[in-house]
């Protein structure tokens, strides 16, 4: 009987020690201990070189999400910029409605140039008007992460 006295109080405490924020997971199991803040990687992603990949999880909050099936999410930097966030080989997808929804993201941060056909393809996903569209006739320089785990806040 003491055995499972100890055993029912260990267990409590382990769990009233546990992160009480409630996540949503998709893809790779992560944590969000150890998530770095945006200033950071906002400074590590105005560093990378092209071709330079950097493994990192942070914390930001989502913008515009693919409202066809979930395959992709814009953030938010703190200087500005946005980062596109694609999933790690298509495995797995977010919700459509998580716009300005607390996210910890897992995978990798890289620099990529998006031509103009695929910026209005993501155009086109986030519902803007075809006026809006046809604005974009530029390829970009972007910030980019493919994470292979997400979390979200619920």
């Amino acid at each position: 009987m003491k055995k499972v006295l100890f055993l029912f109080v260990f267990a409590f405490f382990i769990s009233s020690c546990q992160d009480n924020n409630k996540y949503d997971s998709f893809g790779k199991q992560i944590s969000a201990t150890d998530a770095l803040q945006l200033d950071k990687v906002t400074n590590q992603h105005n560093n990378l070189k092209a071709g330079e990949r950097v493994q990192i999880k942070f914390e930001a909050k989502a913008k515009d999400v693919c409202q066809a099936k979930g395959c992709w999410m814009t953030l938010d930097l703190e200087n500005g910029e946005q980062v596109m966030v694609k999933f790690k080989d298509y495995a797995f997808f977010v919700p459509k409605d998580i716009s300005g929804k607390e996210v910890v993201l897992n995978g990798k941060a890289f620099i990529e140039e998006v031509s103009v056909e695929e910026q209005r393809h993501y155009a086109q996903d986030a519902g803007k008007t075809e006026a809006e569209i046809l604005t974009i006739t530029k390829p970009k320089r972007t910030l980019s992460f493919e994470a292979d785990g997400v979390l979200i806040k619920q």
